[in-house]
């Protein structure tokens, strides 16, 4: 089965984080050309080794904001000429147990990881609708599935990923646009890495491993998948 992405226009959203390059470099590989979309002012240096011909840069992008989603798939649509697909990486996570915690880091997290993937499967449809294969694949959590001490906050957070998924691919199945979201337990980067020293990594996620469900599901080969919700937890 050929999953090939040959001329297929992918946005990524968060595409300058360990994730978002992973599924970056993987879609290149696979032949697609990608928009890099995310919030940060600078990107990273590997950015500028990617061949120039198949690439679309766009930082300093605040997808909580709803025009700057708009304009950001409006210049993703006017360097390529069509989307694809679009992959909701961004997103943020924050530890604070209820009690000692606070209203702001509820409404943070709800703008980096719902808010943005909300306006930015808005403002792709558009382009979504005019592909032969459209597809939304949005980052979700295993620690949804099952929250605990301290997870409050961003578990709330990724379950309404869990359910705008649910219903996004629900709404648009009749038109052949799939919408699925994986789930990961700890992806092994290098901020989680530094953030949990002692932990046993031994369960934790591959970026590239979970780039390449993340592109599967992006793939033409996968339309009969959607409203999905898919765990990738390693070994764990």
């Amino acid at each position: 089965m050929n999953q090939r992405l040959d001329e297929q226009v992918m946005v990524v959203t968060g595409a300058f984080g360990a994730l978002g390059r992973a599924v970056v470099h993987a879609a290149l590989g696979e032949g697609a050309r990608v928009a890099l979309v995310d919030i940060a002012q600078v990107p990273p240096a590997d950015v500028a080794g990617l061949d120039p011909s198949k690439i679309c840069v766009l930082n300093a992008v605040d997808l909580s904001a709803n025009a700057m989603a708009q304009a950001a798939m409006l210049a993703v649509h006017a360097r390529f000429g069509r989307i694809d697909a679009l992959i909701n990486v961004a997103g943020g996570f924050r530890w604070q147990t209820v009690q000692e915690g606070d209203l702001a880091t509820w409404e943070s997290l709800y703008r980096v990881n719902v808010a943005s993937t909300l306006n930015a499967s808005v403002a792709a449809l558009q382009y979504l609708r005019r592909s032969k294969a459209g597809r939304i694949v949005n980052v979700g959590a295993a620690a949804a599935i099952k929250s605990a001490a301290g997870m409050g906050a961003y578990a709330a957070s990724k379950a309404a990923v869990h359910r705008l998924t649910e219903s996004l691919a629900d709404e648009l199945k009749a038109e052949g646009i799939t919408v699925n979201a994986v789930l990961p337990s700890v992806i092994d980067t290098p901020a989680n890495r530094r953030e949990m020293p002692d932990a046993d990594r031994a369960g934790w996620v591959d970026p590239a491993a979970l780039a390449a469900v993340i592109l599967f599901l992006a793939s033409p080969v996968a339309s009969a998948i959607t409203g999905a919700l898919i765990p990738v937890t390693g070994r764990s």
